[in-house]
């Protein structure tokens, strides 16, 4: 890569490719997934059956499908011993930082008897999707841990997961005893559009949820954005993105290695720097080579970086921070002397992560905020996961006789301008004399 210069037409038109980047799909590829979910709603576990033999596990029987005590048991003794304890703290970490996130009912009461509030309840059930992973050799317990505990935080009563199978109908234990570890209900090796379906409609094998929550592949996330209504999500994920600002206190070799952690994901990921020193941003370029070269997903990386990655070198941090609030990036890294004083400027950002020494995967694994964040540019008007998501909010009203006598004419007048005679009605039989 080579440095651009802000404001230049080159350095526009690579900002405006990343502004730009949506959720983009064939037609084929919506009519596949629609067909995939209208025959799980018509035919339920022998379609579940059918795709997960066909796509994951050639010889997987419907008994299989949802993982067995044995199972759960057989895969304790098959993780690292010093797994459980890593668990530990990660959990320990996330969980009190939902545990911030709590709501309660409220009530607001006047002297007139009238009270009007508000009543906080989670949702019954949710489905944590979990991508398999390199065909689950690279087992996903972030995913998992950050899915689950803000549901468990809400006091969600049913949690169930679903999972691709590897190819011989297992899952991997490491998954399995994550799940073991959060009291999740029940595992079901199924994965893709498929398992999307299921879960939004219910199988003879797989109940039915009230939100689906948990990231995937194209085909995952075209069918949570078609199933919306009967069904809640999480959110319609894109790419994974990073914006780096820096300093001339920044350390090349950092911001480098901080670029490449979300290029390595997907082809379609975007990872920009953002810089007022040009030096910072020449020796970025040169330590991004020779970093990538060693990565063992460099081509992946190699053509992030090519198709929405760049280093750019701006005048000062004031326009830094404007890009980056027209970006609006999932993932904000602030490698600069003053983190802090930038911060109050920040308006648009999925996470922020301050200072030289709070790299993304910081966040990705072990710090608490959740990692399931909004991407392409959706953080404008939306945020990560949190327990809001597992919660529903109920308006409480009760009048009083009082009280109904002092609002009739408002509320009758407003219902009559709307050409709503029966609502203005309802409140006129009330002041009626028997």
């Amino acid at each position: 890569m080579k440095t651009l210069t802000y404001p230049s037409s080159e350095a526009e038109a690579r900002i405006a490719e990343i502004v730009n980047r949506t959720l983009s799909y064939s037609e084929t590829l919506e009519r596949a997934v629609v067909e995939i979910i209208q025959a799980v709603r018509s035919e339920g576990d022998e379609a579940v059956l059918h795709y997960t033999r066909q796509f994951d596990a050639p010889e997987i029987r419907l008994e299989q499908i949802r993982v067995s005590d044995k199972e759960m048991e057989r895969a304790v003794g098959e993780v690292d011993p010093h797994f459980t304890s890593l668990l530990k703290r990660a959990k320990h970490n996330i969980f009190r930082f939902h545990e911030s996130q709590r709501r309660h009912s409220w009530f607001q009461t006047s002297e007139d008897g009238s009270i009007v509030g508000q009543m906080i309840r989670p949702v019954s059930s949710a489905g944590l999707y979990i991508p398999g992973g390199r065909a689950g050799e690279t087992p996903l317990i972030s995913s998992l841990l950050m899915n689950a505990i803000p549901a468990m935080v809400a006091g969600v009563s049913r949690l169930q997961m679903v999972s691709p199978p590897r190819k011989d109908g297992t899952i991997n234990p490491y998954l399995l005893v994550a799940a073991q570890n959060l009291e999740i209900s029940g595992v079901f090796k199924v994965g893709s559009a498929w398992a999307i379906a299921a879960l939004a409609f219910g199988t003879e094998t797989i109940p039915a949820v009230d939100i689906i929550v948990g990231p995937g592949n194209i085909y995952v996330t075209l069918a949570k954005k078609l199933l919306v209504g009967q069904v809640g999500v999480d959110m319609i994920a894109g790419p994974s993105e990073i914006l780096v600002i820096a300093d001339a206190s920044a350390d090349p070799r950092h911001v480098a290695a901080d670029l490449l952690s979300q290029a390595e994901h997907d082809a379609l990921s975007s990872a920009l720097l953002l810089t007022t020193d040009a030096q910072l941003g020449e020796a970025t370029c040169s330590e991004l080579e020779a970093q990538l070269a060693k990565l063992p997903r460099r081509e992946t990386a190699a053509e992030s970086l090519e198709n929405f990655g760049g280093v750019i070198v701006v005048p000062d941090l004031d326009t830094a921070v404007h890009l980056a609030n027209r970006i609006a990036p999932e993932h904000l890294e602030l490698l600069v002397d003053h983190p802090f004083t930038l911060l109050a400027k920040i308006r648009n950002a999925g996470a922020v992560f301050l200072g030289h020494h709070s790299p993304e995967p910081v966040g990705d694994y072990f710090a608490g905020p959740n990692h399931v964040l909004p991407t392409a540019g959706t953080a404008r008007f939306s945020s990560g996961l949190s327990v809001d998501h597992f919660i529903k909010k109920t308006s409480l009203i009760s009048y009083s006789e009082e009280a109904l006598q002092r609002d009739s004419a408002d509320i009758i007048r407003l219902a009559e301008l709307e050409g709503l005679e029966a609502h203005a009605r309802s409140v006129k039989v009330r002041l009626e004399a028997d």
